[in-house]
């Protein structure tokens, strides 16, 4: 297996779920299965049925509840360790962002036997700022000194400014008494939940002035987004203003638009897309779902990851079905002649690690 760097995920839970929070986390829904049903019966639940069970000592396909019982023997901090530990991931680029019981980047790294680095969400990060100070001013200020202080330790940043409000924001940076007025207004308001288009822009611009890549979520994701507002085409208008920043922008996820990230990583030097969690919930489907990302992009451009979250079997799936559906086309197209063996080699090692080691690290 090819060493893998991880550029998106997130931490696992440190305690065991119950069945049905275990179930929870193999949807984008917010709502139980439907009576008489179960997210197993889901192409993310039938691998990791698939891949998870032998890894605890059981056989694959075993029924969900053979394996929930197990697990549960096994307790989350063993589990979690097996099963990060054959993940093959050597490196983690975790968002910290996200609510819940979840281990730190430290953490996830010793229980993988691997290295981490933080990636810091920007909305969460100015909503702790705002807890912090209500003044419109003085929070500007702290903000400007939090995103200086997170840009010396973080790998980069991240914005789920399609979740909170759409991708088709104006492309350019606030004014500033605009800037101030929406900020007075949050505050006002009680300082929660960031989904000012305004505020959003200007946590955008914040980030690429740093230097440090952004990774913007686009395409599905939970209830909480408008999935037509998700589209990464949304975008190119920023994509193009943000350029003489130098800030490279990862685009995560995609689907169903990961094609038209491909597009924009085919055509902006300083934009990346990110195969992550299109595969997992793909399953079966994931070499179809590959190959399209594999049209269009540079092969330079396209970056590896999970987005596991809660789940260390998360981290197991995203894996192996990446690695089986980039095994099984690059032996189909260099079987049939079209790429050399070398070539194929030199572009799996890219967007397994190379590429991330690159845009994160300057490698």
């Amino acid at each position: 297996m090819l060493p893998l760097v991880d550029h998106h995920c997130h931490g696992v839970l440190r305690t065991d779920p119950d069945d049905s929070a275990f179930e929870a986390f193999l949807t984008e829904s917010d709502a139980p299965a439907a009576p008489g049903t179960s997210f197993f019966d889901t192409q993310l639940g039938f691998a990791v049925r698939r891949w998870c069970p032998p890894l605890l000592g059981l056989e694959p396909h075993c029924p969900p509840e053979r394996y929930l019982a197990r697990r549960r023997e096994l307790g989350a901090q063993e589990a979690n360790r097996l099963l990060l530990g054959a993940s093959g991931i050597g490196t983690y680029l975790v968002d910290t962002g996200l609510p819940g019981d979840l281990t730190s980047p430290a953490e996830l790294a010793r229980l993988g036997g691997a290295e981490a680095r933080e990636i810091v969400r920007l909305e969460h990060l100015a909503e702790r700022c705002g807890a912090e100070e209500q003044d419109p001013d003085k929070f500007l200020a702290v903000l400007a000194d939090a995103i200086g202080a997170a840009a010396g330790t973080a790998a980069g940043f991240k914005s789920v400014a399609g979740y909170r409000y759409g991708l088709d924001l104006d492309p350019e940076p606030p004014g500033q008494a605009e800037l101030r007025a929406a900020t007075a207004a949050w505050l006002a308001a009680g300082a929660g939940r960031i989904a000012d288009p305004v505020l959003l822009r200007h946590l955008l611009w914040s980030a690429a002035h740093t230097g440090l890549p952004l990774q913007i979520h686009t395409g599905f994701g939970d209830p909480d987004l408008r999935l037509h507002r998700c589209d990464p085409l949304l975008l190119t208008d920023f994509i193009r203003a943000v350029r003489p920043t130098g800030c490279r922008l990862v685009l995560l996820h995609g689907y169903p638009y990961h094609r038209s990230a491909g597009y924009l990583a085919h055509v902006y030097p300083h934009v990346y897309a990110d195969v992550g969690l299109s595969l997992a919930h793909t399953g079966a489907r994931a070499e179809a779902v590959l190959a399209e990302f594999l049209e269009l992009a540079p092969f330079g451009k396209l970056l590896f990851s999970t987005d596991a979250y809660g789940l260390a079997e998360l981290y197991v799936v995203g894996a192996r079905l990446y690695g089986e559906a980039l095994d099984r086309l690059l032996n189909g197209w260099t079987g049939s002649g079209a790429w050399s063996a070398a070539d194929a080699e030199r572009v799996a090692a890219l967007v397994s690690a190379g590429n991330a080691e690159r845009v994160y690290y300057g490698a």
